[in-house]
């Protein structure tokens, strides 16, 4: 007890701006951690400061006028810190009765599923922000804000309709171009390359690549004042060379939920970084430089169909309201879970195909047969 009490006296000792330079250090987890430490270092780590420097930090993208000032008007950053850190958690479906939610409702067509069509008409493309950070072995590569859903000036025309798709190169703030012109080198980490055939067969870079980048994309909704981040952070999987030797494809994304919006129930939010390589070494190999192609989000359904726009918004407002989870494993598992079922689904859609061509044949056979019995 005596070594308690010196404890506590000689923290009483300690100035309050130092506990603010030590707080100020930490990661949002520790940070977390240390507050359940004591009443002190829970008081401080209740300030706005300290959890904006650690969203600074994480997501350099926050860092601008314009972000801190959405973020402060949806709740300030400790709320964005906690909504946008952990990550979307979907495994509330079944594998083996997945096939009744495939269809619609008996007698129903697509315009008839939609119950309330005052809810869609609340949302608005302007509503949403995307917040957008890439960062390689620790060190942010690439920041982004897109202020609504570009080219959704015709919404209730093709925007309605179309396939939805947002490539964030496509798109300037109005300033210069070159902000978008992203490249990797051996500066930053990835290793020479002297020949393409030898990557081929070693995949050293593309190795490297996959295991070291880390994408954020955070959806934020003005209207509704909630956040949350649609990446996986870690690539799901990813193809080399493709479609071409020298590209490398890195896919990101989550499972959100559509209920009452798709049969489906589920969609997958897929996230396409594509790099290419566009110098390679000569001799010692200290100029292999990638240059970031593509940087793309689309929504698919368990079938692998685009979603359209104005699904699109709707799966985006209610993955706002999704399960979270910090456990990245959690999050590979209900991707992998996700994949399975489609997997299945595929497979058993094939069997259905061959029984009805088997049938349609033998249908055909019989019907040759009839046809030639009667006329003989």
């Amino acid at each position: 007890m005596a070594v308690s009490v010196a404890q506590v006296e000689s923290m009483a000792l300690l100035s309050s701006d130092l506990f603010h330079d030590i707080l100020g250090r930490l990661d949002g987890t520790t940070l977390a951690s240390a507050a359940c430490a004591c009443a002190a270092f829970c008081s401080i780590s209740k300030e706005e400061k300290i959890w904006e420097n650690v969203c600074h930090s994480l997501w350099p993208s926050t860092n601008r006028d314009d972000v801190r000032s959405l973020i402060s008007s949806i709740g300030g950053f400790r709320k964005f810190y906690a909504d946008c850190f952990p990550l979307i958690v979907n495994k509330e479906f079944s594998v083996s009765h997945w096939d009744t939610y495939l269809d619609y409702p008996e007698g129903w067509d697509e315009a008839d599923y939609y119950g309330d069509i005052d809810e869609f008409e609340s949302i608005s493309p302007s509503d949403f922000v995307s917040i957008v950070d890439i960062r390689y072995k620790d060190k942010a590569i690439y920041s982004k804000v897109l202020w609504g859903i570009p080219d959704s000036d015709g919404f209730n025309g093709w925007f309605h309709n179309c396939p939805f798709c947002v490539d964030l190169l496509s798109y300037s703030d109005g300033g210069d171009n070159r902000e978008d012109e992203v490249t990797l080198s051996v500066l930053d980490g990835l290793p020479p390359i002297t020949c393409i055939e030898r990557e081929r067969k070693d995949g050293k870079l593309w190795r490297e690549l996959r295991d070291g980048i880390r994408l954020s994309w955070i959806i934020v909704n003005k209207k509704v004042k909630q956040a949350a981040n649609i990446s996986s952070c870690i690539p799901l999987g990813g193809q080399r060379h493709w479609p071409t030797d020298k590209d490398f494809l890195i896919r990101f994304g989550s499972i959100l939920p559509a209920k009452d919006i798709l049969p489906c129930q589920v969609v997958e939010c897929i996230l396409v970084m594509k790099f290419r390589v566009i110098l390679m070494a000569e001799g010692e190999g200290s100029q292999t430089t990638l240059k970031l192609t593509e940087l793309s989000m689309q929504i698919e359904d368990m079938e692998g169909a685009h979603v359209n726009g104005r699904n699109s918004l709707l799966v985006l407002k209610e993955a706002l309201n999704c399960r979270r989870s910090k456990n990245y494993s959690e999050v590979l598992e209900s991707c992998h879970i996700y994949s399975k079922v489609q997997s299945e689904l595929k497979e058993e859609k094939m069997r259905n195909e061959s029984h009805l061509d088997r049938l349609c044949i033998l249908s055909g056979i019989a019907a040759f047969f009839t046809f030639w019995y009667y006329i003989l």
